[in-house]
C-alpha cells in the first residue's frame, strides 16, 4: 500500500474571497480528501463548505490539532498517512504551518517519512511585505510582541535599531482589540524616520494599506480595532 500525504491547505484571509485568493486546485483537494487536521472545526466546515457545494461535510473526519495538541496526537494522525491516507491541514487564516500549530504536524511528517506537500494561497505577512515597499531580501517576522509595556517597549526598541544595524525589515501582528494600543507604542518608541506600514483587512474590499513615517504616523488618526492587521518596519 502505498503512503498518502500531508497536505497545507491556505484559507482565505477575508470574508467573501475565497474565490478571488485561493487557486482551483484547492478547491479540487478538497473535494477529494476525507481527513482534516484542524484548528477549529466549526470554522473548518464553513470553508469546506465555501470551497466544495457538493462536499458531504458529515463524510468528512476532523481531528483538532492546535496549540494545546501535542506530538503524540500529530504521529497517530501521521500513522493513518503512513497507511494509505491522505490528510488536508487547515489554519485558520492564510497558510498553515506559519505562525500556525499546524507546523509540528509538519515537523513530526518529514521525521516520520510522510511526503508534505504545500499548497498556493495568501499569506498576511508575505502580502504585508511586499505591499510595504520594504527591504524584501531581509526580514523577519517575530509574531505577537510583550504585553506588559515595559517589555513591549524594549522589545520595540530593539526591532527598531535591527532596522538600522542590518538593514532587516520587521514584520509583526498583535490581538486585533490591542491594535490601537500597539500603533500608539509605536510611534511613542521608534526613530521618527522608521517608517511602518499597516495592512488592515488584507485582500477584503475595506482593505487598507499605508506606508508613511513614523512622525507622519503621529499625526494621522485610524480606528484598527477589532481588525487583523499586520505592522511592518522598515526604512
Amino acid at each position: 500500500m502505498s503512503s498518502g500525504k500531508l497536505y497545507l491547505i491556505p484559507t482565505e484571509l477575508a470574508e467573501n474571497s475565497t474565490e478571488k485568493v485561493l487557486p482551483s486546485s484547492i478547491f479540487s483537494l478538497v473535494d477529494e480528501l476525507d481527513f482534516f487536521a484542524v484548528e477549529n472545526i466549526r470554522s473548518a466546515r464553513r470553508f469546506i463548505r465555501r470551497a466544495s457545494e457538493e462536499k458531504v461535510i458529515d463524510s468528512i473526519q476532523f481531528e483538532v490539532f492546535d496549540k494545546n495538541s501535542v506530538k503524540g496526537l500529530a504521529e497517530n494522525l501521521l500513522l493513518e498517512v503512513l497507511q494509505g491516507r491522505s490528510l488536508g491541514v487547515l489554519s485558520e487564516a492564510g497558510c498553515p504551518g506559519i505562525a500556525d500549530p499546524g507546523a509540528v504536524l509538519v515537523e513530526k511528517a518529514h521525521e516520520m517519512g510522510v511526503k508534505v506537500v504545500p499548497m498556493v494561497g495568501p499569506s498576511s505577512i508575505l502580502l504585508a511585505l511586499i505591499a510595504s515597499g520594504m527591504n524584501g531580501q531581509n526580514f523577519a517576522f517575530s509574531g505577537y510582541l510583550p504585553i506588559q509595556d515595559g517589555e513591549r517597549a524594549s522589545a520595540i526598541k530593539k526591532l527598531d535599531k535591527e532596522i538600522y544595524r542590518s538593514n532587516q525589515t520587521q514584520i509583526f501582528m498583535e490581538t486585533p482589540y490591542r491594535n490601537d494600543k500597539l500603533l500608539k507604542d509605536l510611534t511613542k518608541f521608534c526613530n521618527p524616520k522608521t517608517k511602518l506600514c499597516v495592512a488592515c483587512n488584507i485582500t477584503a474590499e475595506d482593505e487598507y494599506i499605508e506606508t508613511m513615517s513614523i512622525q507622519d504616523w503621529k499625526k494621522m488618526k485610524v480606528n484598527l480595532h477589532k481588525k487583523p492587521v499586520m505592522f511592518v518596519l522598515g526604512k
